[in-house]
């Protein structure tokens, strides 16, 4: 599949991760405390260095979890120096609602390669891009737009507007399309601008069915209820 836009695998599962390693649809790896904490991870220290050891070369994203910016500023360069491969996610608010965006050009003036992640409105989008400034090191801009159309909202033309911002504005800044619902959101993504999608591994299963034959899948479809009504013994 020729495509312009990287995947992520998107998740905290230390096996599943590690086949993933050299998935060559997989260009790089994110998780955060939610996901972690689901997979039942105990350390942080010890389950971050062990998954930016194992998906290296290919970057890692990981996130802080303080809620004071002092908290995060510390956080953010005790994580950056984990590994060479390591994205730094840092939340666009801190869960007051005030705004990341000083210690983020702080971050950048250190030459950390953040994420800056949970971001929604183009304003945030906005603000982040002058922080990250027009030739900052990479970083990463998560816009999660399959809650954008939890909400009832079009992602893709609120990502194109973003798309077109950042490439103004914070020119080695790339935008991802976090929290897809479908694959068909890959498709929407790289349409829309995108530079990264994340995945989780339930739909990097599904990608290969990406352009395949309708009227094959429609029989394939038939054949699967009529399988499963054999195997189950149903009767009428």
């Amino acid at each position: 599949m020729v495509r312009d836009i990287k995947i992520f695998a998107d998740g905290a599962d230390l096996v599943t991760h590690r086949a993933l390693r050299d998935n060559p649809l997989v260009d790089g790896v994110t998780t955060n405390p939610t996901l972690m904490h689901a997979a039942g991870v105990r350390s942080y220290e010890k389950f971050a260095w062990t998954m930016a050891a194992q998906v290296a070369p290919k970057p890692i994203s990981l996130e802080v979890f303080a809620d004071d910016f002092d908290g995060m500023l510390y956080q953010a360069r005790t994580i950056a120096s984990w590994g060479d491969n390591i994205y730094v996610k840092i939340p666009v608010t801190n869960t007051e609602g005030v705004s990341s965006a000083r210690l983020i050009s702080q971050l950048v003036q250190e030459g950390l390669w953040l994420n800056v992640t949970a971001v929604f409105t183009f304003d945030q989008v906005v603000e982040i891009a002058d922080a990250l400034g027009y030739s900052g090191p990479p970083a990463i801009v998560s816009v999660f737009a399959g809650r954008i159309a939890d909400a009832g909202q079009d992602p893709a033309s609120h990502m194109r507007d973003c798309a077109y911002h950042l490439r103004a504005r914070a020119s080695r800044a790339e935008l991802l399309w976090a929290s897809p619902r479908q694959v068909y959101d890959l498709c929407l993504a790289e349409k829309s601008g995108c530079n990264i999608i994340t995945m989780t591994p339930d739909l990097l299963k599904k990608i290969p069915l990406l352009g395949k034959d309708l009227g094959q899948y429609s029989l394939e479809t038939v054949q699967m209820f009529h399988r499963d009504a054999l195997s189950a013994g149903f009767k009428i």
